[in-house]
C-alpha cells in the first residue's frame, strides 16, 4: 500500500480560499493537505534603515483577524489552518520530519528580497530532505506570464505606458474554482494556537470611533465589504467622484488592507466589476477601480524589475538627493505637530487608526520629502509600521514616486499644503473633526515598541485634535 501524499501549502499574503491556486492544485494532487501559516519572528523586529518596529498594532490586529477567519473557513471545508510561531524554513523542516509523508511544499511567489530569501531557504530545506517544491503566481490582477513584455527588464518605467500595453494586449484570467471540500490534515497533527498581540510583544490598539476603516480582517469580511460597496449601496458607481474623500467608510473601496494580505483576490474584484457593469451600470467610476488595481500590479512588477533598488536611498533613478536625517523634524511629522493643519490631521489619523486616505498619503509624503527634505525612507518605514494595508511594493513604490526618484515622469512634483487643504477640506470638517486628543492612542502606539524603540517618541506627545 502506497504512503499517503501530503502537501504543505505555506500561506503568507494569500489568506483566502477563493481564487487560490495553491488549494486548487493541492486538492488534485494530495491525500492530505496542510495549510500552514507561520508567525515569522523576522516580521516583528526593526526596519532596515531606522530600526522602527516593522509590524504595528493595527496591522497585527487585522492579521490576527484574518488568520482566525481563514481557520473558520477551512474548518467548514473539512480542513484546518495549522499555525506555528517560527521561521517558515524551520517550521517546514520540522513538519517534514514529523509527518514523514510530505511529497511537496507549495507556496505563492513573492517579490521583495526578504520574502524571496524565505523562499530560497524553504527550497534549500526541501532539496536537502528530497521534497518537491511547487510555486504559483497569484497576487496580481494580470498573471505575470500573460504580460506583453518578453522580459521584466522591458517593463515600462511610466505607468501610463504599462497600462495601455496591458489593457490592449493582455487579459485577466478566469477565477480558479473554490473547492467544495478540502483533503483533511494528516491524522494527529496539532493545529496550533493563534497567538495574541501580547504573545508577539504588542499591545491591543485603542479603537477610535472616527476611523475611516473600522473593519476587521479576513476573507469573509472582504467579500462582505465588496457586496456592500458594489451591490448593496452602488457606491462603486460614484467611486471616481468620492475617492479623494477624507471622512467616512464609503468614500473609497477600502479593499487595500484585504488585498495586502490576500484575503480578497484582485481577479475576483475585476470579475465582480464586469458583472456589475452588465447588470447595473458601466462608467468612469467602475473603470477606475480597475485602474487602481493596475497601479497595484505595476508597483509589484516594478519590484520584480528593480529588486532592492526599491529600498535604496537613490531610488530607481540612481539619483543623489541631499536628504536630511533630522530626527526632531521626523518626530514632529510622525506625531502630527508640524504646525501645518492638513498634514498634522492626517498623521494623527494614521497614529490613531492605522489608516489614512489616498489624498492624505500623497500630501504627507510630499511634505516630508519636498518641504522637510527628510530621507524618504523615514516615511516609508513609518508607514510600514503603522498602516493596516501596508503592501511592500506599493508602499515603497509610492514613496519613491513622491520623492521624485521613482516612476513619476514629471520632475519636482510638489503639493501645496494650503491649497490641498482648501480643495479637499474646504470647511475644515476633517482637520477639525472630533475632540478626542491623540494621547491615548499615541501612547498605545509607543508602548508597542520595545525599550530600544521607545526613544522614537517624545514624552510630550501631541494633544491636538484631528
Amino acid at each position: 500500500m502506497s504512503t499517503p501524499r501530503t502537501i504543505i501549502c505555506l500561506l503568507r499574503n494569500d489568506l483566502r480560499l477563493h481564487d487560490n491556486e495553491l488549494f486548487h492544485w493541492a486538492q488534485r494532487n494530495a491525500d492530505h493537505i496542510v495549510p500552514l501559516y507561520c508567525f515569522d519572528p523576522r516580521h516583528y523586529v526593526g526596519t532596515y534603515n531606522y530600526n522602527l518596529p516593522k509590524t504595528g498594532p493595527f496591522r497585527l490586529r487585522f492579521l490576527l483577524d484574518s488568520i482566525r477567519d481563514l481557520r473558520r473557513t477551512l474548518l467548514h471545508k473539512g480542513s484546518n489552518l495549522v499555525v506555528r510561531r517560527g521561521k517558515p524554513e524551520e517550521v517546514v523542516a520540522d513538519l517534514i520530519k514529523q509527518l514523514g509523508s510530505v511529497s511537496t511544499v507549495a507556496f505563492h511567489e513573492e517579490v521583495s528580497s526578504e520574502e524571496l530569501n524565505v523562499e530560497k531557504r524553504v527550497k534549500d530545506v526541501c532539496a536537502q530532505m528530497k521534497v518537491k517544491v511547487h510555486t504559483c503566481w497569484g497576487s496580481t490582477l494580470y498573471h505575470r506570464d500573460d504580460l506583453p513584455f518578453n522580459d521584466m527588464s522591458r517593463l515600462p518605467d511610466v505607468y501610463t505606458q504599462f497600462r495601455k500595453a496591458v489593457e490592449s494586449q493582455s487579459r485577466v484570467r478566469p477565477l480558479i474554482p473554490t473547492p467544495e471540500q478540502l483533503k483533511p490534515l494528516p491524522q494527529g497533527l496539532e493545529e496550533g494556537g493563534i497567538p495574541t498581540a501580547e504573545d508577539l510583544e504588542q499591545t491591543e490598539p485603542v479603537t477610535d470611533p472616527r476611523s475611516a476603516f473600522p473593519c476587521t480582517g479576513g476573507e469573509s469580511q472582504a467579500l462582505a465589504r465588496l457586496k456592500h460597496y458594489f451591490w448593496d449601496t452602488n457606491a462603486v458607481a460614484t467611486y471616481k467622484e468620492t475617492r479623494n474623500g477624507l471622512i467616512g467608510v464609503d468614500y473609497s473601496t477600502k479593499f487595500s488592507s484585504w488585498l495586502a494580505l490576500g484575503c480578497i483576490s484582485p481577479r475576483y474584484i475585476y470579475h465582480q466589476i464586469q458583472q456589475y457593469e452588465k447588470e447595473r451600470t458601466a462608467n468612469q467610476s467602475t473603470y477606475w477601480v480597475i485602474f487602481e488595481l493596475l497601479w497595484r500590479d505595476y508597483f509589484k512588477l516594478v519590484g520584480v524589475k528593480y529588486g532592492n533598488r526599491l529600498f535604496q536611498i537613490k531610488g530607481l533613478q540612481d539619483k543623489s538627493v541631499p536628504w536630511k536625517k533630522d530626527m526632531k523634524l521626523f518626530d514632529a511629522w510622525k506625531e502630527g505637530r508640524t504646525g501645518v493643519p492638513f498634514v498634522d490631521a492626517n498623521m494623527r489619523e494614521l497614529a490613531m487608526t492605522g489608516f489614512m486616505s489616498n489624498r492624505g498619503r500623497q500630501n504627507v509624503a510630499s511634505f516630508l520629502t519636498k518641504d522637510l527634505c527628510l530621507d524618504w525612507r523615514m516615511g516609508a518605514e513609518w508607514f510600514e509600521y503603522l498602516l493596516i494595508d501596508h503592501d511592500v511594493c506599493s508602499n515603497y513604490g509610492n514613496w519613491l514616486y513622491s520623492a521624485g526618484i521613482g516612476n513619476d515622469p514629471r520632475e519636482n512634483r510638489k503639493f501645496n499644503m494650503i491649497k490641498q487643504g482648501l480643495d479637499y477640506d474646504n470647511n475644515g470638517d476633517y482637520v477639525g473633526s472630533g475632540s478626542l486628543s491623540c494621547r491615548a492612542s499615541w501612547e498605545v502606539t509607543c508602548h508597542t515598541l520595545d525599550p530600544q524603540h521607545r526613544s522614537l517618541s517624545h514624552a510630550n506627545v501631541c494633544l491636538g485634535e484631528t
